[in-house]
């Protein structure tokens, strides 16, 4: 499984760029995204900045992959989610069912319904 993970961008050459995050460099395309100042977070996927993201968008996405992290060795990992402890899962709105008529909670929560 591939997953995107933050990093900050530490030097630019037209859509080439040097990205930091979890103590590694990468070289890095910013065909996706265009040019980006020096200092600022992308989303890396494959090599490539697929979105700009705020600092606090960045540091969110690398405690949840640091989150799960931890949990797969077996470590305690609540510190890093803590903004989902106590609260229901929520869909995001592009996934979540527009007739909610009809459903259990279990149909809305993860948006499949049996026919």
């Amino acid at each position: 499984m591939c997953l995107g993970t933050p990093m900050r961008i530490a030097h630019v050459d037209g859509l080439n760029a040097v990205c930091e995050g979890t103590g590694a460099q990468e070289a890095v395309s910013l065909a996706l995204t265009g040019s980006v100042a020096v200092g600022s977070y992308v989303l890396v996927y494959l090599g490539s900045a697929v979105r700009v993201l705020d600092a606090d968008e960045a540091g969110r996405i690398a405690d949840a992959l640091e989150a799960v992290a931890c949990a797969a060795r077996g470590e305690r990992f609540e510190h890093l989610i803590q903004d989902l402890v106590d609260r229901e899962p929520e869909l995001p709105p592009h996934l979540r069912n527009q007739d909610s008529t009809n459903t259990t909670d279990e149909e809305r929560a993860y948006g499949t319904r049996n026919h």
